[in-house]
């Protein structure tokens, strides 16, 4: 009923920037919460920035003044524009929406299939 589509990953040298986006669609009634994970190679997916519908952003501490997470909920879509990349930044960014559907009256967690972020030195 939910899909939730990333996008926008790919390689860059260090220092570069990139913006993800990431789409919600189907039986949509409104959308919460929208945020981005990301799980680097042997590691737990950590939270990167979240962002509710008219704000109040927040960030992990390693990508302060470095990442913007932004929304645009007409489209349902929300975007992080990644700037001075580094090598530890490097993993897989993962979506994450908090959904009502029509039918229901509570929200539900949906996750994206994810996209590659790969940081070079």
């Amino acid at each position: 009923q939910v899909q939730v589509v990333e996008s926008g990953g790919g390689l860059v040298q260090a220092g570069g920037s990139l913006r993800l986006s990431c789409a919600a669609s189907g039986i949509i009634f409104s959308i919460n919460d929208m945020a981005w994970y990301r799980q680097a190679p042997g590691e737990q997916r950590e939270l990167v920035a979240s962002i509710w519908p008219y704000g109040s952003e927040k960030y992990a501490d390693s990508v302060k003044g470095r990442f913007t997470i932004s929304r645009d909920n007409a489209k349902n879509t929300v975007y992080l524009q990644m700037n001075s990349l580094k090598p530890e930044d490097t993993a897989v960014y993962y979506c994450n929406a908090q959904v009502r559907l029509r039918a229901l009256m509570t929200y539900r967690d949906y996750w994206g299939q994810g996209t590659q972020v790969t940081v070079s030195s």
